[in-house]
């Protein structure tokens, strides 16, 4: 493990280096103009810079104004559910009623507009698909759809193949030509652009006032925005830093939809405080419950509702299934433990391989996302977590206890994390080149991608994936790296400190929260619940005065590898406000024991 202390990027004056706490961690993160500060709509990149948006807007007019079925389908994670919602909400909002939504069942149906899912939609019997979140390899999907009659405008994010759909519009910041500045949009942010466009062309038509409807406001629905960006883990630069702070003082201020609001009651969070690790670890993980244990749809519903016992209700029924997601979690976590000290005593000799790749017939297609991104954070390897594509193909107790017998499997399913260093999507596209044979499919991004093969595939895969990796690797890629934005002075352990950092900006991907790294004292220490620590720190400085102590809580540690009390250690760790009882006090909490 390597600790490395940021520094200022840029031209950096001795004022500035002196200024205060807020004014440094800016600096560490290359922001040293105020203008870069101000999250105002008006800084947005415009709308006209994404390719094929003013096709889209045309198409998605006309089908308003001669009445067309619409269909949005989206994604079974955060980012697809916000999405669908937002368009299902904005067409709403523009007077068109005639819209509806479908979300491929990931156990049935998969990922994306597949011809399967096409033929499902014909239930609705639409004009016109619109898809959210997905679509940029659904090349078959879109020709079943046109072969079908019906219009196709795709919206997405993820990074395009050499060939694309045949849709009648594509609008993706990814795709080749386009000239967005910001290539990082979410599905959610994608779509919102798009329904800002068809909003301004309809009121330079005066189609509102003609029709006597109210001109509506499509930046409430910037909540949603906010959400699907934070859960979806894409890089917060500085057009989706706005997108999301914008979005995070609508909850601020007591403007969020019924479901949103429901999501921070179930999860125990205070709303009128809400900051972006709000979204990621409480409303994000109870919406991925649904898609991940069951049906994305109950979260769907959610964050459509308006009203505000039927928003709770169905929260506490995602909060249910995350519960469930939970425990099904846990029991893969210590199987996959077990197998990776099989791995490491079978072949290693004491080596891990430059992929992990681990599959067991029982395991839940719904949180294989979830163990390989828990083994990765523990390994620091790009990790691929495999199960049966089909939900109802995985093995029983007693079949299980024979050893997972891999020819009773046809395909399976592989969701990947990666490290820093490697980008795994890529990856993915060389295996595909090198052995054309192996992958059904595959996409993605950098860090979290999907794939599917032929269960007799995977040691040949294994194989394959592991080459392609070392042939890129260097003594550094795995090397387990943490920043730190250096030490915290006597006076910097306040709980003003603290509520500066955390409404200064939206933390996040590629913009991530303050974390710092001091010695301390351990003044007193007390074991939760069998794993977590709550802690009594004093500041190890150097002046006479001793420093005054501090709060600390340490989640899910080693036990036998922390020192007692009275010890001196090194921690990494971040100020948070902690809200108990109305009353808010500074706490640290701890992020690695360094020493």
């Amino acid at each position: 493990m390597k600790i490395i202390r940021r520094k200022p990027i840029g031209n950096i004056s001795q004022a500035q280096n002196q200024a205060s706490l807020l004014a440094r961690v800016f600096a560490m993160r290359g922001i040293n103009d105020q203008a870069e500060l101000v999250f105002e709509l008006k800084n947005l990149h415009p709308i006209s810079k994404l390719k094929g948006i003013q096709t889209a807007t045309d198409l998605v007019i006309e089908a308003i104004k001669t009445k067309q079925r619409l269909l949005i389908i989206g994604d079974f994670d955060a980012d697809g559910a916000t999405s669908t919602a937002l368009a299902v909400r904005a067409l709403r909002l523009m007077g068109h009623d005639m819209v509806d939504y479908l979300v491929p069942n990931r156990f049935e149906f998969g990922y994306g507009l597949t011809p399967e899912i096409v033929v499902e939609a014909q239930k609705f019997s639409p004009d016109m698909i619109i898809t959210v979140d997905n679509g940029i390899s659904s090349i078959k999907g879109v020709e079943q759809a046109k072969a079908q009659g019906c219009k196709v405008i795709i919206t997405d994010h993820h990074l395009p193949a050499k060939n694309l759909p045949d849709a009648d519009a594509i609008i993706n910041p990814n795709q080749h030509g386009d000239k967005f500045p910001s290539k990082n949009l979410a599905g959610v942010g994608v779509i919102f652009y798009l329904m800002l466009s068809v909003k301004s062309s309809l009121h330079k038509q005066n189609y509102f006032a003609d029709n006597n409807l109210a001109e509506p406001n499509l930046t409430e629905l910037l909540d949603l925005v906010a959400l699907g960006t934070v859960a979806d883990v894409v890089p917060l630069d500085q057009n989706n830093r706005i997108l999301v702070e914008q979005g995070l003082r609508r909850m601020r201020g007591g403007m969020a939809c019924e479901g949103i609001n429901a999501l921070f009651r179930i999860g125990k969070r205070n709303i009128r405080n809400a900051v972006s690790s709000d979204l990621g670890f409480a409303c994000g993980p109870r919406l991925n419950a649904a898609g991940r244990m069951d049906d994305m749809s109950l979260g769907i519903e959610c964050l459509l509702s308006n009203d505000t016992q039927q928003a709770m209700d169905l929260a506490s029924a995602l909060d249910d299934l995350n519960i469930e997601r939970r425990a099904t979690e846990d029991s893969m976590k210590a199987e996959a433990m077990i197998l990776l000290e099989e791995l490491d005593d079978d072949k290693l000799s004491g080596d891990l391989p430059p992929v992990i790749c681990l599959y067991k017939a029982s395991w839940h297609q719904g949180v294989i996302g979830i163990l390989a991104a828990r083994v990765r954070e523990r390994y620091n390897r790009p990790t691929i977590i495999f199960a049966p594509a089909d939900a109802s193909t995985p093995l029983s107790t007693s079949a299980l206890a024979e050893g997972d017998a891999i020819s009773e499997i046809s395909e399976i399913k592989g969701s990947a994390r990666s490290i820093s260093t490697i980008h795994i999507r890529d990856i993915f596209d060389e295996v595909a080149t090198l052995h054309p044979h192996l992958l059904n499919k595959f996409g993605g991004h950098a860090m979290a991608a999907g794939l599917s093969l032929e269960a007799s595939k995977l040691d040949e895969f294994t194989q394959a994936i592991c080459d392609v990796v070392q042939s890129h690797a260097n003594e550094d890629t795995f090397q387990e790296i943490h920043y730190s934005d250096g030490e915290l002075q006597p006076d910097d352990f306040a709980l003003k400190s603290a509520d500066d950092l955390r409404y200064a900006a939206p933390w996040g991907q590629h913009f991530p929260a303050p974390v710092f790294d001091n010695r301390f004292t351990i003044v007193n220490k007390r074991l939760l619940k069998d794993k977590h620590y709550k802690l009594v720190l004093r500041p190890v400085v150097s002046a006479k005065t001793p420093a005054q102590t501090v709060d600390a809580i340490a989640f899910n540690i080693d036990i036998k590898s922390w020192p007692e009390e009275g010890d001196e250690v090194h921690l990494l760790y971040r100020l948070e406000v902690n809200e108990f009882r109305d009353a808010c006090t500074l706490q640290l909490m701890v992020e690695r024991l360094l020493a």
